[in-house]
């Protein structure tokens, strides 16, 4: 696709960190890459759970999309593509009015964030100079203070903008904050958060989000297939943060993840990308975002609430095994042990998929109509004893 000025990758970051089965001037991860062998579900969830491993110790092994997973990717595209097309442009709009003709530096959060980048440096590029990173987070555990700190050293912080799919409770932006609190470039006025952005902020922790609205993200559905063959990130042992950032061209101080090359054949990322650009290019909009802190904080106190009644409905004492939103609950079926499933209506076309797994496994169903808040569906993980 023509008319993008691409901007020339930044030789030392480019140097140091690789692009998956993205092109080079899609994204360039600054991650190292691992070959930790892979943990069993039940086994990680236990090992979760007991508090003897963190979860990004370990990774379970990712197999190929199925034909059915497959057959529900491309539903999700055909019924979402075209407003993923329209949103990417807004929120690029909105971002081009914020930084007028400046570098505008984007740090996707490795690995939802991805793909929603790749397509945000593309629109951007047209109009002026972008860069695009994909660097890790990890809950609990911080963002890659290494990887950070050395774009900030060659971009500099004041046009560092933040990029994820979409928030479900907001642990990552928390997370991002908390961890961000001594730079303050990364935050504008008035706001309490870092420029976060999202296609979807339910959570109520985006700086800017095309909407708060629960719906079937095509590239929710899929994982390493549609973000550059990557694995979720990886940290084994913790960095700790002034060492990072003093050492930050030290790779062996970046975060990890796997590449699964074995998924080759079934690899969409350039595909998917190209396919979203072709729509953009046949339909294009000025239209911006209409989004606003005010906007955020009603959301914020709507999902606190949800989240609060699902814990006391189901006797949930730790939050983090309620994986709400449509995205977050269909991985944690995929890659966690899933106890129930929570939908607000069950003949929504964008919950389906879920109603899939949910038969396939026979993992029971509640049909919760509005109780559920701002959110179609929730995924509650299985408490996991350790097998005799």
């Amino acid at each position: 696709m023509s008319n993008s000025l691409i901007t020339p990758l930044n030789p030392i970051l480019n140097e140091l960190g690789f692009h998956g089965s993205y092109r080079p001037e899609d994204v360039t991860f600054l991650m190292q890459i691992d070959d930790i062998q892979p943990t069993a579900v039940e086994e990680k969830e236990y090992l979760i759970q007991s508090g003897k491993m963190h979860y990004s110790q370990m990774i379970s092994a990712e197999h190929p999309p199925t034909d059915e997973q497959m057959q529900h990717y491309q539903h999700a595209f055909e019924q979402g593509a075209q407003r993923l097309a329209e949103e990417v442009q807004k929120i690029g709009n909105s971002l081009m009015q914020r930084f007028p003709k400046q570098e505008i530096v984007l740090v996707s959060l490795v690995r939802a964030g991805v793909p929603l980048g790749v397509l945000l440096k593309h629109y951007l590029e047209k109009h002026q100079s972008c860069y695009h990173y994909g660097i890790s987070i990890i809950r609990d555990r911080g963002v890659d203070f290494a990887a950070l700190q050395a774009i900030i050293e060659q971009h500099s912080a004041e046009n560092i903008v933040f990029v994820d799919g979409w928030t479900g409770k907001g642990a990552i932006c928390k997370e991002l904050t908390k961890n961000l609190q001594d730079i303050p470039e990364l935050f504008d006025e008035n706001w309490q958060i870092p420029r976060l952005v999202t296609l979807s902020d339910l959570g109520g922790y985006s700086w800017l989000s095309a909407s708060t609205d629960d719906w079937l993200i095509p590239f929710g559905i899929l994982g390493s297939v549609i973000s550059g063959l990557t694995s979720r990130t990886i940290l084994k042992e913790t960095i700790e943060q002034q060492d990072a950032r003093k050492n930050c061209y030290q790779t062996q101080k970046w975060h990890s993840c796997l590449i699964y090359d074995q998924l080759k054949p079934y690899d969409l990322s350039v595909n998917f990308v190209e396919q979203i650009r072709l729509l953009i290019e046949q339909n294009p909009t000025d239209k911006q975002v209409s989004w606003n802190n005010q906007i955020r904080l009603a959301q914020q106190q709507q999902c606190a609430e949800t989240i609060e009644w699902i814990a006391a409905q189901y006797a949930i004492q730790n939050i983090n095994h309620i994986k709400p939103s449509i995205a977050e609950a269909t991985r944690a079926v995929l890659r966690r042990v899933p106890e129930r499933i929570l939908l607000k209506d069950e003949s929504n076309p964008h919950v389906q998929l879920l109603l899939h797994f949910a038969r396939e496994r026979n993992i029971p169903i509640d049909i919760l109509g509005t109780k559920l808040g701002p959110y179609h569906a929730a995924t509650l993980i299985k408490k996991v004893e350790k097998k005799k």
